[in-house]
């Protein structure tokens, strides 16, 4: 960032590519979202969220083994590079292909994107993140779960690149592509 950036009232820079943002975070603590070109502090987790988040990639992970995909579901941590000014950290993920690098800080080809509602984020999952997720091709579903119970809100991308948003309180959820389900109820146990 050899260039003076403004900054926000928290002191975090502004007006960033996903490069400078990376570069600034090197060394800090904290996590970090980059939100077009702001960096935005993620706040400290609730144990109802964790638990949530644990047991949705849990649930994932179980239901690609059952399949026997060459998929892999990854809790939050790792990146998504919406785009140069958008690098989001969702609560669970699904990528399928290639193992990534034990190196690497981002799936560059998400097919399943989770976000555990926060007080402080919901309106930024329900809209920011929900345009930003499918923006990318490869997202075929988006699921947004509330920490505190059903039911789940879940984004799908169809054929006609359209977004089918369904409201799912119990029952199997179907995930295809990659041709997974889940039982939304082993959720929230």
């Amino acid at each position: 960032m050899a260039t003076a950036r403004k900054l926000t009232d928290d002191g975090f820079p502004t007006g960033v590519t996903v490069d400078e943002f990376l570069a600034w975070c090197k060394g800090r603590p904290g996590r970090f979202e980059l939100h077009n070109g702001a960096v935005v502090a993620m706040a400290p987790e609730r144990i109802g969220h964790v638990r949530i988040k644990s047991r949705v990639q849990q649930a994932l992970q179980s239901a690609i083994k059952r399949a026997g995909l060459e998929c892999e579901a990854l809790a939050d941590g790792i990146a998504v590079h919406v785009s140069e000014m958008r690098w989001y950290q969702p609560d669970a993920l699904v990528y399928c292909g290639a193992t990534a690098s034990a190196d690497e800080v981002k799936i560059e080809n998400p097919s399943i994107v989770v976000e555990v509602l926060s007080p402080s984020t919901t309106h930024i999952d329900e809209g920011a993140k929900l345009i930003g997720y499918f923006s990318m091709p490869s997202v075929q579903h988006y699921l947004i779960i509330d920490p505190d119970g059903l039911p789940l809100v879940h984004h799908q991308r169809q054929t006609d690149e359209t977004i089918l948003a369904r409201i799912v309180g119990a029952g199997t959820l179907k995930l295809d592509p990659p041709g997974i389900e889940i039982d939304v109820a082993d959720l929230f146990i």
